[in-house]
């Protein structure tokens, strides 16, 4: 079932309480677009935020120039609960759940918001760190795991650098591709800085990543340059793929570089990427 929801190069937030911008953040060219009724919404707010939540998603036209997902409370609270309630008769087209600790936690968001929702836990706490393989693997509904590095930096007492988070970072990809699983990056704090975004983003990238997380529109164009495999990597990528086919699945040389099976899938991942499959 979560192969319905598709791979996302960005996931650009917008406050739940802030309904004025649910339109322009579908609209500003994210892949997909996350609207938050946790940490963006303060306590007293929550009740007008889920409302206004639950109105966008019954007029939204479908389909819309972004997926739409809804990062719900954490589910184990009242609040996480009600969320999830307002959610069931006009369903967004993802949940992500924040504090993911264990796989049973996400069974349960699952129970909570339909088996069919596809879901987005977020690894951001040490627990859930420590649980990323099995909570990756808890349900097909999971669509890919999300790096909390911000929260999970308090709980670690790091700093929430690229090497501090290193560590944390790759087990989270590793925990992805245990189940086949897409992986997407913390956001920049940094607005103004292109270049430390554009740094993060390819650090990420060769990591593993497919993905990163965006807190303003400016954000999406660097992101997307970045996990968007260039013309040269694709005609490659499609190059690869030929000559595999020619050589009926054995290895084969081009272009000198011998083209054996890890190489081959790649490349089709390559071209998965960029909508130009075989």
């Amino acid at each position: 079932m979560a192969e319905r929801f598709p791979a996302c190069r960005s996931i650009l937030f917008v406050p739940g309480d802030r309904p004025d911008r649910y339109d322009k953040a579908v609209a500003a060219g994210a892949d997909a677009v996350c609207i938050d009724l946790e940490d963006a919404v303060a306590p007293g707010r929550k009740t007008g935020a889920r409302a206004s939540v639950a109105r966008f998603l019954a007029n939204r036209p479908r389909p819309s120039a972004a997926a739409v997902i809804v990062r719900l409370n954490n589910p184990e609270t009242g609040e996480g609960e009600r969320d999830a309630g307002a959610l069931r008769d006009q369903p967004p087209d993802a949940v992500m759940i924040p504090k993911v600790t264990t796989a049973e936690g996400v069974l349960r968001t699952s129970r909570l918001v339909g088996a069919a929702m596809p879901l987005l836990p977020i690894i951001e706490t040490a627990r859930g760190l420590e649980n990323a393989a099995r909570i990756g693997a808890a349900s097909p509904a999971v669509a890919a795991l999300i790096f909390g590095g911000f929260d999970l930096s308090v709980e670690l007492a790091a700093e929430p650098g690229w090497e501090s988070l290193l560590y944390a970072r790759s087990r989270v990809v590793h925990a992805a591709a245990v189940s086949g699983l897409e992986a997407v990056d913390m956001p920049s704090r940094d607005l103004r800085r292109t270049a430390v975004l554009r740094a993060e983003a390819e650090n990420a990238r060769r990591l593993g990543y497919s993905g990163k997380v965006a807190i303003h529109p400016a954000q999406i164009a660097v992101i997307h340059e970045v996990f968007t495999p260039s013309a040269e990597e694709v005609e490659r990528a499609r190059r690869i793929v030929e000559a595999d086919r020619a050589a009926g699945g054995g290895a084969v040389a081009l272009d000198g570089r011998m083209v054996d099976r890890p190489v081959v899938e790649a490349a089709r991942r390559v071209l998965a990427r960029k909508g130009a499959g075989p």
